[in-house]
């Protein structure tokens, strides 16, 4: 069964520019009602959030999700920090590799699985120096300009 939330994703753009990804984990999150109601209508900001390590729980910070417009005084608060859901193995390995030097938890991807759970993509990164990001750039001009010829010769 195709979910019908398929077109509900909340990329971190920035994330890409900022970090080089090592892997990427896809972690359930705990979240209430009303938060779920404003994830599908697609208001929430990936770009302030960060993961991390409480004890052996990985937790979200700073995830922006806005408040339910048709929510009662029972409505969610729109920055708390909401619990990861990782298998205890993965876990371990993230721990360990984030005790390494230069290595992050970044929150990359916001969706909904096929049977209809929120699911956010996390990621093992690396931070980015300046020439590496410019070096980046360089190759998707490059990459960019190799298709044009490409186009015209066609």
């Amino acid at each position: 069964m195709k979910s019908q939330y398929k077109n509900a994703e909340i990329l971190n753009r920035k994330a890409r520019h900022e970090y080089s990804f090592v892997q990427n984990f896809n972690a359930g999150i705990v979240l209430a009602g009303t938060e779920v109601k404003s994830l599908r209508e697609g208001k929430a900001n990936l770009a302030d959030a960060y993961c991390l390590f409480t004890g052996t729980e990985l937790w979200i910070k700073n995830l922006y999700i806005s408040e339910y417009s048709f929510g009662t005084y029972a409505n969610h608060n729109s920055r708390k920090d909401r619990k990861l859901l990782l298998k205890k193995a993965e876990l371990a390995k993230i721990l360990r590799r984030v005790t390494e030097k230069g290595m992050t938890v970044i929150p990359y991807r916001l969706f909904f699985s096929d049977r209809g759970f929120v699911k956010i993509e996390i990621a093992l990164a690396q931070g980015k120096k300046e020439f590496d990001k410019r070096e980046t750039i360089k190759d998707r001009e490059n990459k960019r300009e190799l298709d044009r010829i490409k186009k015209i010769k066609l």
